[in-house]
């Protein structure tokens, strides 16, 4: 049985911040931040977006009637979670409209959870071939004004519809997976920031990288020379560079010219949206999809996840017939276009204007946003979500 990845949505905020801006206001050589680590803008999340009106707004896009009756299971991927108990799946059930015969569960480890989100899905399209698994990676990254992470931050969502017999990808079955217990990223439940230990998180990045690809090689007897494209997970768009440009070396001119130009592809939408955590690599996955001229049906695509804490897998997927006609370049890079550009004053007051911790109504719908879903308020605790037309889903 053919499974994989039927279709593709993406959302981000209706906000940016250009990082030259941010880097004049931090007395910081901007190419320092656009070249550097490679990043030219961030998004920029208002109090009117979390989570789970993100994960909506990027699935709305891509789901039909037909679609929607076949999900019977949602798996969000998440580390921004916001609840210690319910998951943000049984929101989204709700805010789409989807039966209430789907098993809803959220999934957490850092970056990697979508992921892994991605090969249980796989799992149940196997038992189940007429289901649909409706996968989330949605996700906010903040690390505080000021701060060595703020120019790596950014928010998004990332949409990924499973199936039997898939309109993009068929996903193969072969995977390699490693996990050791490393402090290179971590956020403790009393912490309103993570603790990130960059240097460290980095060399383990790597590492983990060379583990699984060595071992799926192993495995495969799949090389470099047999892959159109690698996509990285990227928490901003050099970073997956410094894991495979070492592995590269032995390679010849023409593999390394073609995998280097892919990757420079895969990160066009990652340089305008920061760091997606949990959505990072199914992002570079849009933009190599939507921005390269050069991939054809058959050819195959290499994927490295990786999550703090730690864990990385790689597996690799087959671009089908048609594939081309089931995208949607034109919606997104209008997604991006179409963003406001804010001063790093606006930034900064956007930045500061949160949910409270009150038995205070809280009522957010003065606050601009173009968004169809959308965080209205929240009323005894709990949130309330809006979509367009003003619909309260409570």
């Amino acid at each position: 049985m053919i499974i994989g990845i039927d279709k593709l949505g993406f959302y981000t905020p209706p906000y940016a911040l250009d990082m030259e801006t941010l880097a004049e206001a931090r007395g910081v050589e901007p190419a320092k931040y656009t070249i550097g680590i490679g990043q030219t803008q961030m998004a920029l999340v208002p109090i009117t977006q979390d989570i789970v009106s993100m994960a909506a707004n990027a699935a709305q896009t891509m789901l039909t009637e037909e679609d929607k009756s076949a999900i019977d299971m949602i798996l969000f991927g998440t580390e921004t979670g916001i609840d210690h108990s319910k998951s943000a799946a049984v929101y989204l059930q709700n805010l789409l409209g989807l039966s209430n015969r789907v098993r809803a569960a959220e999934i957490k480890h850092a970056c990697y959870g979508a992921t892994a989100a991605l090969q249980l899905a796989k799992g149940h399209i196997m038992l189940n071939p007429d289901s649909k698994v409706l996968v989330i990676a949605s996700d906010i990254a903040k690390y505080g004004l000021n701060s060595g992470g703020e120019p790596t931050q950014g928010a998004g969502a990332v949409a990924i519809l499973v199936s039997a017999n898939p309109k993009l990808i068929s996903l193969d079955n072969a995977t390699s997976f490693f996990t050791d217990d490393v402090m290179d990223f971590w956020r403790p439940t009393y912490a309103a920031y993570p603790y990130v230990d960059g240097k460290y998180s980095n060399e383990q990045y790597i590492r983990f990288f060379e583990q699984v690809w060595t071992d799926y090689k192993e495995k495969t007897g799949l090389d470099f020379k047999d892959y159109a494209a690698l996509c990285f997970h990227l928490p901003y768009s050099k970073m997956g560079l410094k894991a495979l440009k070492p592995l590269l070396e032995e390679e010849d001119a023409a593999v390394q010219d073609r995998l280097l130009a892919r990757y420079q592809e895969g990160t066009i939408y990652n340089r305008l949206v920061g760091n997606i955590y949990t959505g990072s690599l199914f992002l570079s996955l849009i933009s190599l999809l939507e921005n390269s001229q050069s991939l054809s049906v058959g050819d195959r695509i290499g994927f490295f996840s990786y999550g703090s804490g730690a864990v990385g897998e790689f597996f690799s997927g087959q671009l089908v017939e048609g594939f081309q006609e089931h995208l949607n370049q034109e919606m997104h890079k209008d997604l991006l276009e179409q963003r406001q550009a804010l001063s790093v004053e606006e930034y900064e007051t956007m930045f500061a204007d949160t949910i409270q911790v009150t038995d205070q109504e809280q009522d957010f719908t003065d606050r601009p946003d173009s968004s169809h879903f959308r965080l209205a308020g929240i009323k005894d605790h709990k949130r309330l979500y809006s979509a367009s037309g003003n619909k309260l889903f409570k």
